[in-house]
């Protein structure tokens, strides 16, 4: 566990002009520079985003791998860190200048409740989960080289990011390493090569009802690849093609009886919400373009070969129909070794999950109990859950229930029950009025209960220690950054 050697020191060669900014009030947009001009940078003062903390100084860069960065510093420091890791993926080539800093203000609770952040935006779009995760251990340490060594240091995670704050456990949090505990929240917490099977599930659903993507005069090409290399199709051009085929975004009244049926067969068969189901389609699309062409050479990592689907209105015809493949090892190993986890945690891991989350399904939490239990690692996670509905966030009052109770759980080693974390949160509810929703006698029902198994895939953790210790020495494994 860390101590805490000394106190906030300015980054050194910027001293006087943070000491400028501390002395003032912060306000506005975090402005980065422009990425043509920012690689290889130290932290420089900035504008921090609106609503943090009177006194707060923040900070953008780019680290050395060229991916963008923020940090902030309150100006009533507990002397802890937090270390964001983002969701996503984001497609784009390059990394994104303000990604971590709208992260910044997403979950500026951190910083009111005394903590630095820093948060790096990945140097690339795409899928990567190692990558992300070293980029969030880059700027982790380049806070420690700038500001000096944290009393206690945690990494949090969001979405897919919580994939990859779960890896930042695993690669860099050995017993003796830099962190303390980890907060993951909504998390994508069952590894890439079993993660997106209900996604995998929707291509093929969806085309069989829809017919549309591609369409029959259109190049065709295997569902697995999301989408064709070099296709020119935007994510307005799918919103159309889906609406066309199910009508989903007019009133009910308004579709049309086949539009109905194919909304109802689709969503029925796969469990995706209604609500949610163009973004699962999207990722199911271009996410798994980048995935296929982007990372892994062209291989196809998705298999739907003994999968029965059941819950539309012909079954038997669907089952008949659907478009099936089967995955090639070499691609299911790069992804595996790239997201799957092993459940090899030495530190507090503290889990929040709305039941209700549209997205990431809060099945997720119960992949990675089976894979820290499958480990024997299962004393270092307690899970919380609450009653929201929402994916991106969750009650502010919640995020700093969290933090305090993982704070509390690493400072004396009482680790604490979804019952004992509940009863704190009216406390903090009182400062932000955002409510307390937890349900500590919630526990999810097993992955494979909300996502069809591929054979062989009810067995966790997807990636041992020992295969992703016998992965690692063969060359070129995994994704590359």
């Amino acid at each position: 566990m860390n101590r805490f050697r000394h106190a906030l020191r300015l980054p050194r060669s910027r001293r006087r002009v943070a000491g400028l900014l501390l002395a003032g009030t912060l306000a506005g947009v975090l402005a980065p520079a422009p990425a043509a001009q920012a690689r290889d940078t130290g932290p420089r003062p900035a504008a921090c985003p609106e609503g943090l903390p009177d006194g707060t100084a923040c900070y953008t860069g780019t680290d050395a791998n060229g991916a963008h960065y923020a940090i902030a510093v309150p100006g009533r420091w507990n002397g802890a860190l937090v270390v964001h890791a983002h969701g996503g993926p984001d497609l784009g080539d390059a990394s994104d200048p303000g990604r971590s800093v709208e992260d910044l203000g997403r979950w500026r609770v951190v910083v009111d409740q005394g903590y630095a952040w820093a948060g790096s935006s990945y140097r690339r779009g795409g899928y990567g989960t190692r990558m992300a995760a070293a980029d969030t251990e880059n700027v982790r340490r380049l806070f420690v080289e700038e500001f000096g060594e944290p009393r206690r240091t945690y990494v949090h995670g969001q979405s897919w990011g919580g994939n990859v704050a779960a890896k930042v456990v695993e690669t860099y949090a050995g017993k003796g390493g830099p962190y303390d505990g980890a907060l993951l929240t909504n998390g994508v917490l069952g590894g890439g090569s079993r993660g997106y099977d209900h996604r995998v599930d929707l291509r093929v659903v969806y085309q069989y009802y829809c017919a549309n993507l591609p369409r029959p005069e259109e190049p065709q090409y295997p569902l697995w690849q999301g989408l064709r290399h070099g296709s020119t199709l935007t994510t307005a051009g799918l919103r159309a093609r889906l609406q066309e085929c199910t009508g989903y975004a007019s009133p009910p009244g308004e579709r049309t009886a086949l539009q109905q049926r194919n909304l109802d067969d689709i969503l029925n068969v796969t469990g995706i919400p209604e609500r949610t189901l163009e973004s699962h389609l999207r990722f199911s699309v271009f996410t798994f373009r980048d995935i296929v062409h982007e990372r892994l050479g062209g291989r196809n990592p998705f298999s739907n070969r003994g999968v029965r689907y059941s819950g539309s209105h012909d079954d038997k015809a669907l089952n008949a129909g659907v478009e099936r493949f089967s995955a090639d090892p070499a691609a299911v190993r790069d992804l595996s070794y790239d997201s799957d986890l092993t459940g090899r945690v030495e530190i507090p891991v503290l889990t929040l999950h709305a039941k209700d989350d549209p997205t990431a399904f809060v099945e997720h939490e119960a992949a990675y109990r089976d894979t820290l239990r499958g480990a024997h690692r299962d004393r270092w996670l307690v899970r919380t859950f609450t009653g929201e509905h929402e994916h991106s966030a969750l009650s502010d009052a919640e995020y700093a229930t969290s933090l305090a109770a993982l704070d509390r759980w690493v400072r004396t080693g009482q680790r604490p029950t979804p019952r004992s974390v509940a009863a704190s949160c009216p406390a903090f509810d009182q400062v932000y009025a955002t409510g307390c929703f937890y349900d500590p006698a919630f526990r999810p029902a097993p992955y494979a209960s909300r996502v069809l198994p591929r054979p062989g895939g009810t067995s966790w953790p997807a990636m041992t220690a020992a295969r992703e210790k016998a992965w690692s020495r063969v060359p070129g494994v995994g994704i590359a950054p």
